[in-house]
């Protein structure tokens, strides 16, 4: 739908909240003959609000109801107290200030157009958005000791982990209401949780495919249109109204609900401004800086009609996988320090208040991953020497539903390949993953539940 009857939906909606203090639920909604919308529609359009905070959502299932912020819904008592603290510990003075302006009503702000002046005036290893300090202070405490090892070997380690924080916080950030205990239970046993649309069932889903995805090609990402076009994608599958907008630049115009920014309209400037920031992006040599000038400039430009913020937050991600590096997932971050700090990028073209989340952000994830690091222990080297030939081997097993003695077969000619004195040790690895594989860890292995199942019913033959 056109983003200008979007927004007349959702004016809709406020419209008729403003008439109900005691707020509404989705069904009694659904009787208001003035809205005229689908329930998949207006559930949509609910969410939206909801992630905007132009309304409030209380309650889960057929018992949640929706307020106007400023209505008296239950435990607001106790969010007005709190408000009159400080919301955030995020932001230090100078983004304060920013921030106050763009908390302003829309009306007395003043629409911008996008300015090409911004992403002109950086100039990669001698402009930086993070200073100098921040810089080496972000490296000592992203460093895990694995800088010497191939692209991606921690971001394998941590994957099973990192898939349900990173999946979680970033489909949170976006207004997704699953908890981290269903999204878990989702990306680990495939079970979507009741009272929650198939929007955000689909959208955790497809945040451990784009991840899986940079965890399996960790040594051929990078800041190009392959790899950022292919993200969109797998984050876009399913949610977008027309399909084949999956990983294309936009063609048309788009609009973004409460700001005064417009973002480019011409699709031959879209393009033209997609280049060029990927091109300045993968000239960076720091790792933060690279992550931190994503997480500005492609939410900026808005090169795909929607799911731009989801692709800045993974690409991000694309240099710490890199240089093996603590993931950023975005943990224990609010939504409205996240929201106020794209927002003065949009409006004000300034990256303090952005960039206070960043370097926020990436220290929970270090003091995260620090323990994630503590209880998984040094890893083997002979099986970080040879996690792509031992994987392959795990999955043909698996895949073939092979019986011992094809399985035994297998994996001597998969340790052919190997040195002579290393394969004996390769078949003991090997059989050793294959004894400990479950539902919970196949993951890692690019298998699915139904091959491992159908892998495991015939082991289970055998045994009788």
């Amino acid at each position: 739908m056109p983003h200008s009857a979007t927004n007349d939906d959702m004016d809709a909606i406020l419209e008729v909240m403003d008439g109900h203090p005691a707020g509404v639920t989705l069904g009694e909604l659904m009787l208001v003959k003035k809205l005229r919308l689908s329930t998949r529609t207006l559930q949509r359009r609910l969410e939206r609000l909801v992630a905007e905070q132009r309304l409030v959502a209380v309650g889960t299932t057929r018992a949640r109801r929706y307020y106007l912020p400023s209505q008296n819904t239950p435990g607001s008592e106790t969010r007005s107290a709190a408000s009159k603290t400080p919301a955030s510990t995020v932001f230090g003075t100078e983004a304060q200030k920013l921030r106050a302006a763009i908390r302003r009503p829309v009306t007395q702000r003043t629409p911008v157009g996008y300015q090409g002046r911004f992403l002109d005036a950086y100039q990669p290893n001698k402009t930086f958005y993070l200073p100098a300090a921040t810089r080496k202070q972000l490296l000592q405490m992203g460093q895990v000791g694995l800088s010497e090892l191939p692209a991606g070997t921690y971001l394998r380690q941590v994957l099973q982990r990192l898939l349900v924080d990173l999946s979680w916080n970033s489909s949170r950030l976006e207004g997704n209401t699953y908890s981290l205990l269903e999204t878990q239970r989702l990306l680990e046993l495939g079970s979507s949780a009741e009272g929650h649309s198939a929007r955000e069932t689909q959208m955790i889903l497809n945040h451990k495919a784009a991840i899986e995805m940079l965890a399996e090609e960790a040594e051929g990402i990078g800041f190009n249109r392959h790899t950022i076009c292919n993200l969109h994608a797998m984050l876009s599958d399913n949610l977008m109204s027309e399909p084949e907008a999956c990983g294309r630049l936009r063609s048309r115009a788009v609009g973004i609900s409460g700001t005064v920014f417009h973002p480019l309209e011409v699709p031959q400037l879209i393009e033209q401004r997609f280049d060029q920031l990927l091109a300045k992006a993968e000239a960076i040599g720091d790792p933060f800086e690279q992550a931190f000038f994503i997480m500005v400039h492609l939410p900026y430009l808005q090169p795909f009609e929607d799911v731009n913020k989801r692709v800045s937050r993974l690409a991000a991600n694309i240099p710490l996988i890199r240089h093996n590096l603590c993931p950023l997932s975005f943990i224990e971050v609010e939504q409205a320090d996240y929201v106020d700090g794209t927002l003065v990028v949009y409006e004000q073209t300034r990256v303090e208040c952005l960039r206070d989340v960043f370097v926020w952000a990436y220290q929970r994830s270090c003091a995260r991953y620090a323990a994630v690091r503590q209880s998984l222990g040094d890893p083997d080297p002979f099986r970080l020497k040879h996690r792509a030939v031992i994987g392959d081997a795990v999955r043909a097993v698996v895949q073939g539903k092979m019986n011992a003695a094809a399985t035994k077969r297998a994996l001597t000619k998969h340790a052919a390949a190997l040195p002579a004195a290393e394969r004996a040790q390769f078949i003991k690895v090997v059989q050793k993953e294959l004894s400990a594989l479950h539902p919970g860890s196949i993951m890692r292995y690019r298998l699915r539940p139904g091959e491992f199942a159908a892998w495991s019913k015939h082991q289970m033959r055998r045994l009788r």
